[in-house]
């Protein structure tokens, strides 16, 4: 069994998400002996975003400047960590209302035409099911379904949508909301996230 793990927090060790990505991992590794995990830290070893000068790296085009041999390279091999995945762990947190631009431009690398999904008669046809994603999740407000701010979350909803297109619809959450409400509604939100991390590797390893 093959994991990955992604941070993409820019927060330093005191991230919300590194911590609960890495007990999410931890546990998991626990529950299956022989787990063989590859990081990735989007934060210290970031990926350039996409523009003119690279697209073609991930999607050629007569239009486009040739791409660098390293860019086609470094690409690949994010794709291939992805695709040898059986579980991918990210730490995804809330900012301005959406994901980290650290992150999106690793799912630029990973949403590739013909890799991982493809567009037929019908519409787009996900590539890349048979994986299951667990996403650690923090917000400074509140944003669940039903409270007030729901209709700003375009950090979960956009991630469901993204792996859902690719074919993954087996994602979970382990959330910590309100983390900018003070120290102790903080700590409440990090133990309630933390004790979720092992029920969600419990059944990860069901699975």
């Amino acid at each position: 069994m093959k994991l990955l793990h992604i941070d993409s927090s820019i927060s330093g060790d005191g991230s919300a998400t590194r911590q609960i990505s890495a007990a999410v991992t931890a546990a998991l590794a626990r529950a299956n002996p022989g787990l063989q995990i590859v990081r990735r830290d989007l934060d210290a070893d970031p990926i350039p975003h996409l523009d003119s000068r690279n697209l073609a790296s991930v999607r050629p085009s007569p239009d486009l400047p040739p791409p660098l041999p390293a860019d086609v390279d470094a690409n690949a091999a994010i794709l291939e960590e992805f695709l040898d995945a059986d579980v991918v762990v990210i730490g995804a947190p809330m900012y301005n209302f959406g994901v980290p631009s650290q992150l999106k431009a690793w799912l630029d690398r990973v949403l590739v035409p013909g890799q991982t999904f493809s567009y037929s008669e019908k519409g787009p046809v996900g590539l890349a099911g048979g994986k299951k994603v667990i996403i650690a999740s923090a917000r400074g407000g509140l944003y669940s379904a039903a409270l007030p701010n729901a209709a700003n979350d375009f950090q979960e909803t956009y991630l469901k949508a993204v792996f859902a297109f690719i074919g993954i619809d087996d994602v979970e959450f382990v959330r910590a909301e309100g983390v900018a409400f003070g120290s102790e509604p903080r700590a409440a939100a990090l133990r309630e996230a933390l004790a979720d991390a092992e029920t969600v590797a419990g059944l990860a390893k069901a699975a």
